[in-house]
């Protein structure tokens, strides 16, 4: 029987550890590798080819939607599960983008698990009930060069060290900020990063 290669990056180890043995005693599965960051995943990878990579979200040093996208064009044929806490449409819609084909929640049993990997193994994409409906009432409203300030504006940086960094004018990056927090109803430039953090789309 040809078995489903399984690939699991978690940066919790006793997550990983868990993960590797509950999905390595099923008889279709067979886990080629595992990593603790999206780095270690990206080495591993092409030495192993899995059908499947099953990742988190939120890891050090290479994330799980930076993973997803170079698992979308250096591995074509993997296909990708986000296995997270956070229920967030923001994320959702982010990984989606980058090419995922599934995003599913840590709070489901492990025959959830098992079935949503082999559905996505299959050719399906298989979402969160949780997310599925929301995915598509919260769309994300900001535009790249908006997120990019307000990622800024979250680490502290002033209007003048954004316009340095970015090389606009400091009136086209107040624009972008008054845009923004337009968007997100926000109250000012800091909430409107805090808004969209807490949404999932920075």
């Amino acid at each position: 029987m040809n078995k489903l290669r399984l690939f699991i990056v978690e940066d919790q180890a006793l997550l990983l550890s868990a993960l590797t043995t509950l999905l390595g005693q099923e008889p279709d599965f067979e886990i080629v590798g595992t990593a603790a960051d999206g780095e270690q995943a990206k080495k591993a990878l092409a030495g192993v080819s899995p059908h499947v990579v099953l990742t988190d979200i939120e890891m050090p040093i290479i994330d799980g939607i930076t993973l997803t996208d170079h698992i979308s064009t250096d591995h074509p044929d993997c296909k990708t599960i986000i296995l997270t806490t956070f229920a967030r449409t923001g994320y959702l819609q982010r990984v989606l983008k980058a090419g995922a084909a599934g995003y599913l929640l840590k709070d489901k049993n492990t025959e959830y698990l098992v079935d949503a990997i082999r559905r996505v193994a299959a050719g399906e994409t298989v979402v969160a009930p949780e997310l599925a409906v929301s995915h598509w009432v919260d769309q994300d409203p900001l535009t790249d060069r908006e997120r990019e300030i307000l990622v800024q504006i979250e680490s502290g940086a002033t209007t003048a060290e954004i316009s340095n960094t970015i090389h606009l004018s400091e009136g086209t990056v107040r624009n972008y900020l008054s845009e923004a927090i337009s968007k997100l109803n926000a109250k000012n430039r800091v909430d409107a990063a805090r808004i969209a953090r807490k949404q999932g789309w920075l």
